[in-house]
């Protein structure tokens, strides 16, 4: 979801800015009256950098990386993974590759957009971790994530805007075949750190997100 340095000319990246700081503005309130959000967006912002370093591939004018997003935003929550992902692509780009800094906001609202409408939509209302409903949405986060890309390239000064999206989509059924099994395996493991446990330990009430320690909790029993 990266896209090429170069592409966007200035007014798009300034518009990108402002747009990306009017999208955390709007979403500031629950983070810094929780504390709790504040230890979750720095494991959702680690969590997301490890994955995206672990594996990535040019794919046109863009990249193809583990994301994570799904795993991520069940574990955390909504706010802490809007968040993180800010923090997560900063830290990426000042540690690993600097160039990237100029795309940062655009970066941000090709993952964070999707984020939000998956959330309002359907997240919000996921009650029971089940594979269909994870195939689901990874399926309809991923869709968003190519329309923003393909959003960008549309404003670009690419000249195969078309024929580069349609590969990187493409590209993206890998992640909705992956990301599930992910989100199982994380599921699992929480099943195994809960298994002979009435109650969730003090440190993954302030870890993780109540809704997915009450899934856990309910599968577990």
């Amino acid at each position: 979801m990266h896209i090429e340095i170069g592409i966007l000319p200035q007014d798009k990246l300034v518009m990108a800015a402002v747009a990306a700081t009017g999208l955390l503005a709007v979403h500031a309130k629950p983070l810094l009256t929780n504390p709790a959000n504040w230890l979750r967006t720095a494991l959702a912002a680690v969590f997301f950098s490890i994955l995206m370093q672990l594996w990535h591939l040019p794919v046109g004018p863009s990249e193809l990386h583990l994301v994570g997003a799904i795993p991520i935003y069940l574990l955390f929550g909504y706010i802490p993974t809007l968040f993180g992902f800010m923090l997560g692509l900063f830290l990426q780009a000042f540690f690993f590759e600097p160039q990237d800094m100029l795309h940062l906001a655009v970066n941000f609202l090709s993952l964070g957009v999707p984020l939000v409408v998956v959330h309002a939509t359907y997240g919000r209302h996921l009650q029971k971790l089940r594979l269909t409903n994870l195939v689901t949405l990874d399926a309809f986060y991923y869709t968003g994530v190519t329309l923003m890309v393909g959003f960008w390239l549309s404003i670009s000064t690419d000249p195969a805007p078309l024929a580069d999206w349609a590969r990187f989509a493409a590209s993206y059924v890998l992640l909705v075949v992956l990301e599930p099994v992910l989100t199982i395996s994380l599921v699992l493991l929480g099943r195994r750190l809960q298994s002979g446990k009435l109650q969730p330990a003090r440190w993954q009430q302030l870890s993780f997100d109540e809704k997915w320690l009450g899934n856990v909790h309910g599968q577990q029993a």
